[in-house]
């Protein structure tokens, strides 16, 4: 079970994934010339990505309404974000792929 002073270390966690998050859909196309270092960047991404939805999982699972078997109220009240992180994911991982790939070659 949280503790209140452990919801302050998963929201520093959901944070910093998110943070880093931004950071590289800034940043990504300044490393355009090494694209073995943005398809790190882009793996890390989207392990982080997973693990905050991940996150985000286990603290619905953790509360009372979960356990005293309330799931539909429970997924009625979390749809628009549980749906907003199931899209995002793929999302991102088709963009990744998409910035990756289908990029023009660039010869030196």
């Amino acid at each position: 079970m949280l503790q209140t002073s452990n919801y302050s270390l998963v929201l520093l966690v959901q944070l910093s994934l998110l943070g880093y998050d931004l950071f590289v859909n800034t940043f990504s196309e300044l490393l355009r010339a090494a694209p073995v270092i943005q398809l790190v960047l882009f793996v890390v991404q989207d392990i982080g990505i997973l693990f905050n939805v991940i996150i985000v999982l286990l603290m619905l699972f953790n509360t009372f309404v979960f356990q005293v078997g309330l799931l539909s109220l429970l997924l009625q009240r979390c749809y628009p974000l549980l749906l907003s992180a199931a899209l995002y994911l793929p999302l991102s991982i088709a963009l990744h792929c998409w910035i990756l790939v289908l990029r023009p070659c660039e010869r030196v």
